[in-house]
């Protein structure tokens, strides 16, 4: 693809997701949505009965790279890849997406105290009639927290819009004891799966 554009839209507004895009060299446009991704039905984040995390993740993130593809089209802009991510957690089975409100968050949080739990994140790339995706998973295990520290996280409002209502990359670092798989991919975007993904869609990376 020697005439692709090397830049991407990225249909996400994580400005970590951003951060990431830009510590690998990729060039990016935003493509926002209209009030966020809970605001378009198209790209509803909640889960279906019985789905699995694994695929719950890669199906919302698949969502997301085709609404964008619409959106590109519709907005008039350059046709561009298009990239879209997708981030749970997995509590024994379970679930567990961005906290409702703060005592949401920290019932979150109380339930992965002294516990190990699985980061998914999926990442969706579209460019014409091609759709590819891949699925990191990573394992986090939390050490104990106190009722005290899990309220002043809360109050610093860094849980509200992340899975599992923390943020590795920020102030909950220090409620990780130990991980086992993608810093990239627990933090909102796997850097070598996305990486993987653009090179094959032809983008120069």
């Amino acid at each position: 693809m020697a005439t692709l554009d090397a830049r991407i839209h990225l249909a996400s507004q994580s400005p970590r997701r951003r951060e990431l895009l830009t510590q690998i060299g990729v060039r990016f446009d935003l493509l926002p949505f209209r009030g966020g991704p809970r605001s378009d039905p198209e790209i509803s984040e909640e889960a279906l009965p019985g789905e699995a995390p694994e695929a719950y993740a890669l199906r919302v993130a698949l969502a997301k790279a085709r609404f964008g593809q619409r959106l590109q089209a519709l907005r008039h802009l350059p046709q561009r890849i298009v990239l879209a991510a997708d981030t749970t957690l997995d509590l024994d089975g379970e679930i567990i997406g961005k906290p409702r409100d703060a005592a949401d968050a920290l019932a979150i949080l109380s339930r992965l105290s002294g516990r190990a739990h699985r980061v998914l994140t999926a990442v969706a790339v579209a460019y014409q009639a091609r759709i590819e995706s891949r699925l990191s998973i990573s394992e986090v295990r939390f050490r104990e927290l106190t009722d005290a520290e899990m309220r002043r996280y809360v109050a610093t409002g860094e849980p509200h819009d992340k899975a599992g209502a923390y943020g590795i990359q920020g102030r909950a670092a220090i409620f990780v004891a130990e991980i086992r798989g993608s810093f990239s991919g627990i933090a909102g975007l796997p850097l070598c799966e996305t990486a993987l993904l653009l090179r094959d869609l032809g983008y120069p990376i």
